[in-house]
């Protein structure tokens, strides 16, 4: 086995997203090529709810899916094509915007106020971004659980690992999406498809991605002998984004250290961008925001 080195560790960036919801971005709008086929990633964590409850009104999304995954709290949405529902606690949303869709997601949070949550963006492939809508939405008894001998505990959201399969299929990305918590002190190997780009999102706990044979060497801003393996030590609110290889290690800290591990295919097809809309040539763009202001942009009603 090859061990996936961590290539960079990033940290989120306060954001204000929608109509005032304040967020935690850990990437998004310009490392494409790093995190192909994946395009934002965003934390929507809060326990004030001035800070959520604004939402998320009515806006388009045209060559994306938006991945939406609930740890506390509620998000209630509705589209242009008379969908509608709720995300609680544990619930997984996954929605294939392919040719256009309208739609509002606002936030509501639970008996104490608290808000949390994850968004991720993946993108199309030229063939399928005008591919009809779709929602698949999933409630969280019906995402499959796995807890390892040393307490190591992961919930499967999309994709196959441990054997047992997530509930989200037909998803262009190919992807694996897994919720894993690593209790204190426990060293864990975790394979990942050498072909696929990978990163970890931390939202609880800390600990370090590396391999325990290998010398220590904190990352500091000061330089430190070129033999030294880097230790990407990582906590709350911290990405690391991985190099190649068929697995990852974590070593959890004394708090112990759950993660968001997330996988897929490259595209590796142009990307032409424009806030929640992605295409693959800016002909394309100006043809979607024509059809927004002229009411073309819905395909399929």
């Amino acid at each position: 086995m090859s061990l996936r080195a961590p290539r960079e560790i990033l940290e989120t960036k306060t954001t204000m997203e929608g109509a005032g919801v304040k967020l935690e971005r850990a990437f998004g709008f310009g490392k494409t090529k790093d995190f192909d086929p994946f395009l934002l990633f965003d934390d929507f964590r809060n326990d004030d709810p001035k800070n959520y409850l604004a939402g998320f009104p009515w806006h388009p999304h045209r060559g994306i899916e938006t991945i939406t995954y609930v740890l506390a709290g509620e998000v209630e949405h509705g589209d242009s094509l008379g969908n509608r529902g709720s995300l609680t606690g544990g619930d997984l949303q996954w929605m294939t915007a392919g040719s256009g869709i309208l739609h509002h997601e606002m936030p509501k949070g639970d008996a104490q106020g608290r808000m949390h949550g994850f968004q991720l963006w993946a993108n199309l492939p030229a063939s399928l971004k005008m591919t009809a809508p779709r929602y698949q939405d999933i409630p969280s008894a019906a995402i499959p659980e796995v807890t390892e001998d040393d307490g190591t505990h992961v919930r499967v959201l999309c994709g196959e690992f441990w054997g047992q399969r997530g509930p989200v299929e037909g998803v262009a990305a190919d992807p694996q999406y897994i919720d894993v918590s690593v209790p204190p002190g426990k060293k864990r190997r975790l394979k990942v498809d050498v072909t696929r780009n990978a990163f970890a999102y931390v939202f609880a706990g800390a600990g370090t991605f590396r391999d325990a044979s290998e010398p220590r060497a904190v990352l500091t801003e000061q330089a430190h002998a070129p033999e030294a393996a880097p230790v990407y030590d990582a906590k709350n609110h911290t990405m690391v984004l991985f190099d190649r290889g068929d697995e990852i290690v974590v070593q959890a800290g004394p708090e112990g250290i759950r993660f968001l591990l997330i996988s897929g295919k490259p595209i590796e097809e142009p990307v032409a961008w424009y806030g929640p809309i992605v295409m693959n040539t800016q002909e394309e763009l100006r043809t979607a925001m024509s059809e927004l202001q002229s009411g073309k942009f819905i395909k399929h009603p």
